[in-house]
């Protein structure tokens, strides 16, 4: 046996990201230096949380953490997938954190995944589960990734603080690779459509948000539908919250999404305050607006992705065969240029970028590594 080589990274930023590409490429990492200097030095909950989803759905990986949690050694196994999986997320960060490695993960396995997340729902800080339904699952399609068996399923929701939702997530595997994409048109947006929920407040919140949400959109195009999902009971989770989901359609079949939740603070987002109930919450007409203008800064940005999902369409591409790919997005986000950087030192794979001064977008292009899926079986 040789000695195992680990990859040396220093700090705490987007540990999800290292991870799924160490698991992808099996190469050994150390991470140090995680928050040394905090009050709360070490890893957080949910990076903890992320940590045993990994090693439930791959087998042979190791995970170390020293004492104060500062410096993880992580050695990946081999991606096995399965049925009838679940795993709690916890209540420090929401679903979007964990669903993105997760399905990028489950595409390589040796089985399809299918695996019930328990926990939040619906925030403002990651994308919301609505979000990854209608924009995440069909953008996968066009890599190649097979319809059947793709889907998530919302069976209950949850807001945060104390979360209470769940989901049922279904990934087929990807036969033998995915299949690389010229994907420049961003066409012209034909139709708008989303969803805006409530829990544990009163129905009127939805159809406020749509209202202000349509106010907007109904000046600019006709075709403009929202759907309300009111819950209650077990199905609304453990707290109050409210929120929208939109997406905008285009004729080139790109799905440009833009979403929010509001909801009580968590606790240590609650700062010293000593009544979170003292917390005044955005007005629902504020929220329809406020999510309408986002989708339509998106929208104005060009691209055939919205911002939150570059990083995944760089991913993609990166882990194509060795074929060129060659994408066009808006402005580069923060997360999609660390995305980059992260796919150079793990992939070896270098995008060439060329703005487009005339339209303010940017094409990327990329050979991919030719990642395939060795460990299926093969009837």
């Amino acid at each position: 046996m040789g000695k195992t080589t680990y990859m040396r990274l220093q700090g705490s930023q987007s540990l999800r990201l290292p991870l799924m590409l160490s698991t992808l490429s099996s190469t050994p990492i150390i991470i140090e230096n995680i928050r040394p200097d905090d009050i709360w030095p070490g890893l957080r909950p949910h990076e903890v949380s992320l940590l045993r989803l990994i090693e439930k759905i791959c087998d042979d990986c190791v995970v170390e953490i020293n004492e104060t949690g500062t410096k993880l050694k992580y050695k990946p196994g081999i991606v096995m997938g399965g049925k009838h999986l679940v795993h709690d997320c916890g209540v420090s960060r929401s679903m979007g954190y964990f669903l993105e490695p997760l399905i990028v993960l489950a595409l390589f396995a040796k089985k399809p995944l299918s695996i019930r997340l328990k926990g939040i729902t619906n925030d403002s800080k990651d994308p919301c589960v609505d979000t990854f339904r209608s924009t995440t699952l069909p953008m996968l399609k066009r890599f190649g990734v097979p319809s059947e068996g793709l889907e998530l399923k919302i069976e209950s929701r949850g807001a945060p603080p104390h979360g209470g939702g769940e989901v049922i997530l279904t990934v087929p595997i990807v036969q033998k690779s995915l299949t690389a994409v010229t994907w420049i048109d961003e066409g012209m947006v034909k139709r708008i459509r989303g969803v805006s929920f409530s829990t544990k407040v009163s129905v009127q919140f939805e159809n406020i948000m749509l209202h202000a949400a349509r106010g907007i959109f109904n000046r600019l195009l006709p075709d403009v539908h929202i759907f309300t999902d009111h819950k209650s009971g077990p199905q609304a989770g453990k707290s109050p919250g409210y929120g929208i989901s939109l997406v905008a359609e285009t004729t080139s079949g790109c799905f440009i999404s833009a979403d929010t939740a509001v909801c009580y603070a968590r606790g240590e987002e609650a700062e010293d305050m000593e009544d979170e109930g003292n917390k005044e919450l955005s007005l629902p007409e504020d929220i329809g607006e406020q999510v309408a203008s986002v989708l339509l800064g998106e929208i104005e940005q060009g691209g055939v992705v919205d911002s939150t999902h570059q990083g995944l369409l760089f991913l993609l591409c990166a882990l194509c065969p060795p074929d060129v790919s060659k994408v066009r997005v808006g402005k580069l986000s923060p997360y999609g240029i660390e995305t980059l950087r992260h796919i150079r030192d793990f992939l070896d794979v270098k995008f060439v970028i060329k703005p487009e001064p005339a339209t303010e977008t940017v094409i990327l292009k990329c050979v991919g590594c030719g990642l395939t899926n060795l460990s299926r079986k093969v009837s």
